[in-house]
């Protein structure tokens, strides 16, 4: 069977252990700050919750944040024809919403947007549009920008936390740490970009809204054997002990303790509006890829998404068929198995699927992402080889 292929020409970040194909949205405005319990379900059902993160974070994963809500930490860069926002190891272009600059290290609060995903044209991009139009348009990945919407003055991360982890790991990297956190999984709730691959127990840790990676430990110890596939465990918080990693993008502990403790009672929640409905789901990798030809009759299909699935909307929203077959024939009958440390599924047909036939298989509308982002229409046809 092929390689598992890029159904898009966007650049996307290599592999993490979990399968050779693994790899939110909207502006918001000021609001009387709230308070809320920090109740398990509701942490999880933040979708749209900003992302705390790093320069280069973004630029690694520009699919995932784009049109994501995000804090990050930096200094303006004086520059009237190119805005840009620099951290210790990376800039981006910013469009100032209305907000004064500061000097100094500042906390920047925005919205990120990969500008080739966009149209020219498009209002979000501001002042972007004044310099750039259809003929010089960037190609998805290769210009991002960030419209700030806030800023704000960065107090010094000087105890180690998951939010100064998560907004400055440079500062920790090569440390000894302890942390607390609530368990995720396995990023069962789309909580990071991607994965390290360091191991079969890898799982994010979050607070608030950071989030990073503990590596080195199975999730278990005195009074506690958590599962990382299982969304039931992901009621817990842990104490974290171990050395800070970076690598592509991603931050994590090299965990060397792990203790079971109690979640923290209450937190403030940052004076928002309610967010815009979430950006689309997309495919980014399909095996086989559109138009292949002699794929082999036994062969699956696999599909990777841009972003998590609520599970429950697969079932009745993914149809395959042969081409040519008469409208009311029954369409090819297959299993579906979702992994949700991939972002993917993978159909396994019934019997072989039949030589020389081509195949069409659709995904249709219902079908979500886990923030509730519908699907962008997506149909895979490919042609079956004799064996």
């Amino acid at each position: 069977m092929p390689g598992f292929r890029r159904a898009s020409d966007e650049p996307v970040p290599s592999p993490a252990s979990a399968g050779p194909y693994n790899d939110l949205v909207s502006r918001r405005a000021p609001l009387v700050a709230a308070f809320v319990i920090l109740l398990p379900a509701l942490s999880l059902a933040q979708g749209n919750a900003r992302r705390l993160t790093t320069i280069d974070a973004i630029r690694q994963f520009p699919s995932y944040y784009h049109l994501q809500n995000v804090l990050v930490r930096g200094e303006f860069v004086d520059d009237p024809q190119r805005p840009r926002l620099r951290s210790e190891t990376a800039e981006m272009r910013i469009v100032l919403d209305n907000t004064p600059s500061k000097s100094g290290l500042v906390e920047a609060r925005g919205v990120v947007m990969d500008v080739g995903r966009l149209d020219p044209g498009d209002p979000r991009l501001g002042s972007y549009n004044d310099t750039h139009n259809a003929d010089n348009w960037p190609k998805p990945g290769e210009e991002l920008l960030l419209r700030v919407t806030a800023v704000a003055d960065a107090e010094p991360a000087v105890q180690p936390s998951v939010r100064a982890l998560a907004l400055e790991p440079w500062k920790f990297e090569g440390q000894t740490v302890t942390v607390t956190g609530n368990f995720r999984g396995r990023n069962l709730y789309g909580d990071t970009a991607d994965a390290p691959g360091s191991g079969k127990y890898d799982f994010v840790l979050r607070s608030a809204e950071a989030a990073v990676w503990v590596t080195g430990l199975r999730p278990r110890g005195k009074g506690f054997d958590l599962d990382v596939d299982r969304r039931l465990d992901t009621d817990k918080w842990l104490e974290v002990t171990g050395v800070v990693r970076r690598k592509r993008g991603l931050v994590s502990i090299d965990a060397t303790r792990l203790a079971l403790t109690q979640a923290p009672q209450v937190r403030t929640v940052d004076e928002e509006a309610p967010p815009l409905p979430p950006a689309p789901l997309e495919v980014v990798f399909s095996a086989p890829t559109e138009g292949e030809t002699d794929v082999s009759p036994a062969a699956p299909v696999r599909i990777q998404f841009s972003r998590g699935l609520k599970e429950p909307t697969l079932t009745d929203h993914i149809r395959a068929s042969y081409v040519g077959t008469p409208a009311d024939a029954p369409p090819l009958v297959f299993k579906t198995a979702y992994d949700a440390a991939t972002r993917s599924i993978s159909l396994q047909f019934a019997t072989p699927l039949e030589p020389l036939r081509t195949v069409k298989v659709e995904l249709l509308d219902g079908l979500l992402a886990f923030d509730g982002g519908p699907l962008a229409p997506w149909t895979l046809t490919f042609s079956v080889g004799t064996r």
